[in-house]
C-alpha cells in the first residue's frame, strides 16, 4: 500500500549535546595504551579532563562523551597520526568489553553477535547506536550517530567501523568480504590504511558495513550456546540500557515499529497507539532524543533504498513501491535529496564497484 511521501532532507536533526552522552572508561585506557607507541605519557594525554573521581578501572564507570571527544583530539595532536581511527579500529577486541565482548564471541552465528551488538550497542557508547537491516540479499549494519562528535567524528567513525571489521575477522577466521560506506569526505590519509582494511567509500549517505546476507550465517570459532547465555545474562545485570541510552529503547522501538510485516509504514498515530501512549506524547519523548517519527521514516526508506539499489534484480519501480511512494519520479526526488544522485546512478556505480 502506498503512502504519501514525506519531503525528505539530507540535513540531520539537530543532535543531543555532547555532555548527555558517555563511553565506557575501557575506552580511555585502550587509549593510553595506543599512544605510548608514540612515547605519550598517560599523564600529557588525561591532563586537565573532567574524568570520573572513581577508578576508571571499575566495571561500571562512564567517561562524559566530551571528555573522551578532548582526549582522542589531544591524542591526534600528541602523536601527529592523522589517521588515529584506523590505528584505533585495527587495535579493536572484542574481549575489551568485558561480558559484552565475551558473549558476542560466545554466539553461534555473525548474526547472533550482531543482533547482540545492536541490543547493548550503550555499552560501547550511548553516541553511537547500531542497526542491522536486510533487504533482498544484501545485509546492511548501520552506525548511526546520536551526537556531535566534533573534531574527532572521522576518527571515531573509521575506529568504529574498522573495529567492528575487525572483531568480525577475529571472531570468524575469515574475511567476510564487506564494504564500508562512511558519511565523511575521504580524507588524505586513507591510502595509508588501505590495504589493512575493507573497501571503503566516502561522501555517503551513511555510515555502514555493507555484505551479503549469506554473511550472516558465518559460524564463530568460539561458538558457546552456554557461555553465550551466561555472558548475556550478565549484560543485562551490568547495564541498564534505557538510563544509559537516554531513551534510546523507545526510539529503537519507534523505529522498529515503523515498517510493518506485510510492506508499507505505519503513521505517527499507529506507531504511538502500538507504544501504548498518545501521539503527542510520543513526540515530545522522541524530540528529547533528537528525533521525531518523520526522521525515522526517512532514514528507513534511505537505509532500504541504499540495500535494494544493490540488487540489480529489483527494478527501480518496484524500489519506489516497495518503499511507499507513489512514482518513481518521487522517489528519484527523494533519493536524490538523501545522496545528491540518482537511484539509477547510484546503482551503475555500486554494480560497476562490485564488478571490478
Amino acid at each position: 500500500m502506498n503512502v504519501t511521501p514525506l519531503a525528505p532532507s539530507r540535513d540531520l536533526d539537530p543532535k543531543p549535546h555532547t555532555e548527555n552522552h558517555s563511553v565506557p572508561a575501557g575506552l580511555i585506557f585502550q587509549l593510553v595504551e595506543l599512544v605510548k607507541r608514540w612515547n605519550v605519557p598517560p599523564a600529557e594525554l588525561l591532563d586537565g579532563l573532567e574524568l570520573p573521581e572513581v577508578s576508571l578501572g571499575e566495571v561500571h564507570t562512564r567517561v562524559p562523551l566530551a571528555a573522551y571527544v578532548e582526549a582522542v583530539d589531544r591524542a591526534r595532536r600528541l602523536t601527529g597520526e592523522p589517521g588515529l581511527g584506523f590505528c584505533m579500529g585495527l587495535e579493536m577486541r572484542a574481549s575489551a568489553f568485558g561480558h559484552f565482548g565475551f558473549a558476542a564471541m560466545s554466539a553461534a552465528t555473525v548474526r547472533e553477535a550482531i543482533e547482540l551488538a545492536v541490543q547493548f550497542a550503550p555499552i560501547l557508547s550511548t553516541a553511537l547506536g547500531l542497526r542491522l537491516r536486510v533487504e533482498s540479499g544484501v545485509a546492511s549494519l548501520i552506525v548511526d550517530e546520536h551526537a556531535d562528535l566534533g573534531p574527532v567524528r572521522d576518527v571515531l567513525i573509521i575506529a568504529r567501523l574498522a573495529g567492528l571489521w575487525r572483531i568480525a575477522l577475529a571472531l570468524t577466521g575469515r574475511d567476510l568480504r564487506g564494504t564500508a560506506e562512511m558519511a565523511i569526505p575521504e580524507p588524505a590519509y586513507h591510502a595509508r590504511f588501505a590495504h589493512l582494511v575493507p573497501p571503503a567509500r566516502y561522501d555517503q549517505p551513511t555510515n555502514r558495513i555493507v555484505m551479503t546476507e549469506g554473511a550472516l550465517d558465518v559460524p564463530l570459532i568460539m561458538a558457546d550456546p552456554t557461555a553465550f547465555r551466561l555472558a548475556r545474562e550478565q549484560c543485562d545485570e551490568a547495564i541498564e540500557l534505557e538510563a544509559l541510552s537516554l531513551g534510546g529503547r523507545l526510539v529503537r522501538s519507534a523505529r522498529q515499529l515503523i515498517g510493518k510485516p506485510e510492506g508499507g509504514f505505519r503513521s505517527l498515530d499507529e506507531v504511538a497507539s502500538a507504544l501504548h501512549m498518545s501521539s503527542r506524547t510520543l513526540k515530545r519523548k522522541l524530540a528529547r532524543q533528537g528525533t521525531s517519527i518523520t526522521t525515522l521514516l526517512r532514514e528507513e526508506r534511505r537505509d532500504r533504498a541504499l540495500l535494494l539499489l544493490r540488487s540489480p534484480g529489483v527494478p527501480i519501480e518496484e524500489v519506489a513501491d516497495r518503499l511507499g511512494y507513489w512514482s518513481p519520479q518521487n522517489f528519484a526526488r527523494a533519493f536524490r535529496q538523501w545522496t545528491g544522485t540518482t537511484p539509477a546512478a547510484y546503482r551503475r556505480s555500486h554494480v560497476n564497484r562490485a564488478a571490478s
